[in-house]
C-alpha cells in the first residue's frame, strides 16, 4: 500500500515520486537561441522530489526572499503541491504556451517568485551532481541541514557564499540601459556559489590563510562545475550549437550541424564555454561578452597567470586546463561520428558525446576532493588527486581522459606534485599498509566514531608521520559506494584530520625544520597547518595517507612568507578568512 500522509489545507496526499521537474533559465538571459532576438533558453531539469513549504523551502534549501537595500521580502504566492497532492511546476508553461514564447519568458524574468525557484532548483541540482559523484550526502560546513538562498539580496553587482550567514545571497544591478540584471537568474553563477558551499562542507579549512593556490582553487573548481554542468542540458546545448538542415530516416527528421562548428577555436568561442553572459555584458559591454571565458586563454597566459596574487585570474589556470581537455576530448569523438554530405554531424550524437564527456570530468573533478589533503592545497596536488580518482573507478584509460588532463595542465604550468607520486602521475598508495597496529582499533568503530579514529592515528603516530607536538583532530568520516563503468562497485571510507601547532618565530626551525622567513620576529606568532586524508578499503585497511605534514619546513616557510607579504601571518579566524564577497566584488567591478 502507498503511504499517505495529510496536510490540513490539501487534504490526503501521496507519497513523491523521486524526482520533479522544475523550470529554470539554463545559462542566463543573455543565451538567446538562434541569434541576438531569439528566445532565452528555459527549460525544466528534474530534482529530488519532496513536499515543499513556502520560499520555496526543501530539507536542504531555503529560499529566503529578502532584499535588505530596500528593506522589503517578496512574499512566495506559489504552490509547488495541488489539493491532490501531485507535484507541481508553478511556472511550467499554460495551455497553448511553449517554452519560447516571448509573452511566457517576460512573465517568468519579471516575478521574484520564479527567481526564487530558479535559485532552489539550480541549487539542488548542483548538489546531487556533487551526491552522485560522491556516493554520499554532503553537509554544508555550518552544521545546519539547510543552506539559506537569498535571490534578491541586495543592489549591488555581486553574489557569494556566507559562511557565517549559512546564506547564499544574490545581488542585481541596473545595466547601461537601465535594464535590471539579475544574478539570481544565471546558471553559471548560481551553480558557482553553490559549489563554494559544497566545498566548505567537504574540505572547510580550504578558506583559512594559506597559500595561493587555496583560494584560487575555490574559485577555478566553482567555475569548472558551473561550466560542465550545463552540457547534461541536452535540448539547450543543441539549440546553442544551432541546427543546420535535416535529413530524413525513416519517418524521423534528424537535425545535422556543420562540422566547421565543431573544431576546437570553434568549440572555444562558444557561449556554452562562457561564464556568466548577461552579467559580463551588463559590466563591460558587449566587447567583454562572459564575465570569464578562461577556455580561450593560452596556454602561456596561464603559466604567466601561475605567480598571479589575484584569485580569480589565478584560478582560471585550473579552468582553462580541464576546459581545454573538454575541447580536446569532445573534438577527437566528433571526429568519429559519420557525416552527412560530407561536412555535416548528427546534431543529436554531437550533444549526447559532449554530455557523456562532461558528466565524466565533472566525477573526475568532483571525486578528487577525497584525494585531496584537506589544508594548503596547492593545484599540482589537486592535480594528482584527479588522476587518482579516476584511476580508481577506471584503471585502464581507453580513451585517454588522464593522459589528455595532466598534458593540458602541464602546458598551463601546473606540473605533478614533486614526492609521493607514481609514473601516472597517480598517489603512491600506502607502502605498508599491514605494518600498521589495527588490533586496539574497533574497525567498525573505527568507520563511523572520530575519537576512535583518533586512536589509530595515535597508536600508528610515527608510521604516518604524525606530529606528536602539534594538536591534532579528526575532522570527519565518511563513507562512500561509487558505481563505475563497468558497473562494479567501489568502496572506500575518507578521514580526514588536521594539525596545528602554534610557535614564536624564535622556535620556527627547532619545531618545523627550516629557517624562518626574512623579517619574521623571534616574538612574532605564527600558527602552523598540516593534515592529511586516510582512505581507508573495504576491509578497514589505510589505502592511501596524502598530507601536508607540519614538519614540512620548505612548504611551511613558503606559507608563511606569502601570508606575511600579505599581512595575514597570524590569523586564523574571523576577518583574515578567505571572504567570497570580496572577492567576487572585485572580479565583477564593484
Amino acid at each position: 500500500m502507498i503511504a499517505q500522509f495529510s496536510n490540513s489545507k490539501m487534504g490526503p496526499m501521496k507519497e513523491p515520486p523521486p524526482l520533479r521537474k522544475l523550470t529554470i533559465v539554463a545559462k542566463d538571459p543573455g543565451l538567446h537561441l538562434g541569434g541576438p532576438e531569439g528566445p532565452m533558453a528555459i527549460t525544466q531539469v528534474a530534482v529530488p522530489a519532496e513536499i515543499l513549504a513556502k520560499g520555496p523551502t526543501g530539507y536542504r534549501i531555503k529560499v529566503v526572499d529578502y532584499n535588505a537595500t530596500e528593506r522589503r521580502a517578496y512574499l512566495d504566492q506559489q504552490d509547488y503541491q495541488d489539493p491532490q497532492g501531485e507535484l507541481v511546476d508553478p511556472f511550467a508553461c499554460r495551455e497553448g504556451e511553449t517554452l519560447d514564447d516571448a509573452s511566457y519568458q517576460d512573465r517568468l524574468i519579471r516575478d521574484p517568485n520564479f527567481h526564487a525557484q530558479n535559485v532552489y532548483a539550480i541549487a539542488m541540482r548542483t548538489l546531487g551532481i556533487f551526491e552522485r559523484a560522491l556516493g554520499r550526502r554532503v553537509s554544508w560546513s555550518s552544521g545546519g541541514h539547510q543552506l539559506h538562498i537569498a535571490p534578491h539580496a541586495f543592489a549591488q553587482a555581486n553574489a557569494f557564499y556566507s559562511k557565517e550567514d549559512r546564506a547564499l545571497l544574490f545581488g542585481y544591478f541596473f545595466g547601461a540601459k537601465g535594464k535590471p540584471v539579475y544574478t539570481c537568474l544565471s546558471h553559471d553563477i548560481i551553480a558557482h556559489e553553490t559549489t563554494h558551499a559544497l566545498i566548505d562542507g567537504l574540505r572547510s579549512r580550504y578558506t583559512e590563510p594559506s597559500r595561493p593556490d587555496q583560494a584560487a582553487f575555490h574559485e577555478g573548481f566553482a567555475d569548472i562545475i558551473a561550466l560542465l554542468s550545463i552540457f547534461s542540458l541536452k535540448p539547450v546545448v543543441a539549440a546553442a550549437i544551432g541546427k543546420d538542415g535535416s535529413v530524413l530516416e525513416g519517418e524521423q527528421a534528424i537535425g545535422l550541424v556543420a562540422a566547421s562548428k565543431l573544431d576546437p577555436d570553434s568549440i572555444r568561442s562558444s557561449i556554452l564555454l562562457g561564464l556568466a553572459q548577461e552579467v559580463g555584458v551588463a559590466l563591460e559591454g558587449a566587447e567583454r561578452g562572459a564575465l570569464r571565458q578562461s577556455v580561450k586563454m593560452s596556454p602561456q597566459e596561464g603559466q604567466a597567470l601561475r605567480v598571479s596574487d589575484d584569485e580569480h585570474r589565478r584560478g582560471e589556470v585550473i579552468v582553462a586546463a580541464m576546459m581545454n581537455t573538454f575541447v580536446e576530448l569532445w573534438s577527437k569523438r566528433v571526429a568519429t561520428l559519420g557525416r552527412f554530405d560530407g561536412d555535416r554531424y548528427n546534431l543529436g550524437s554531437v550533444v549526447e558525446e559532449g554530455a557523456k564527456l562532461a558528466q565524466h570530468l565533472l566525477n573526475i573533478a568532483i571525486r578528487a576532493l577525497d584525494y585531496c589533503p584537506p589544508c594548503d592545497i596547492d593545484f599540482s596536488q589537486y592535480l594528482a588527486s584527479m588522476l587518482t580518482a579516476d584511476r580508481e573507478m577506471v584503471p585502464e584509460d581507453e580513451f585517454h581522459y588522464r593522459d589528455t588532463i595532466r598534458n593540458q595542465f602541464a602546458a598551463f604550468g601546473v606540473g605533478l606534485p614533486d614526492t609521493g607520486c607514481d609514473s601516472e602521475g597517480c598517489w603512491t598508495r600506502y607502502a605498508n599498509p599491514g605494518g600498521l597496529v589495527y588490533a586496539r582499533s574497533n574497525y567498525a568503530a573505527m568507520t563511523r566514531n572520530r575519537d576512535e579514529f583518533f586512536r589509530f592515528l595515535w597508536e600508528n603516530r610515527e608510521a604516518l608521520g604524525i606530529s606528536q607536538r602539534a594538536y591534532t583532530e579528526v575532522l570527519s568520516i565518511d563513507s562512500a559506494s561509487r558505481v563505475g563503468p563497468d558497473g562494479l562497485m567501489l568502496h572506500e571510507t575518507i578521514c580526514q584530520y588536521v594539525q596545528r601547532v602554534d610557535i614564536f618565530g624564535a622556535e620556527f626551525k627547532s619545531v618545523l625544520g627550516a629557517e624562518r622567513p626574512a623579517g619574521m620576529r623571534t616574538t612574532d606568532r605564527v600558527t602552523a597547518y598540516g593534515g592529511g586524508v586516510v582512505i581507508l578499503d573495504q576491509y578497514g585497511q589505510v589505502k592511501y595517507h596524502i598530507a601536508n605534514r607540519v614538519e614540512d619546513g620548505k612548504r611551511q616557510r613558503e606559507r608563511a612568507e606569502y601570508l606575511m607579504e600579505n599581512g595575514q601571518l597570524a590569523a586564523r579566524e574571523g576577518p583574515d578568512r578567505l571572504h567570497f564577497s570580496l572577492l567576487h566584488r572585485e572580479q565583477m567591478g564593484g
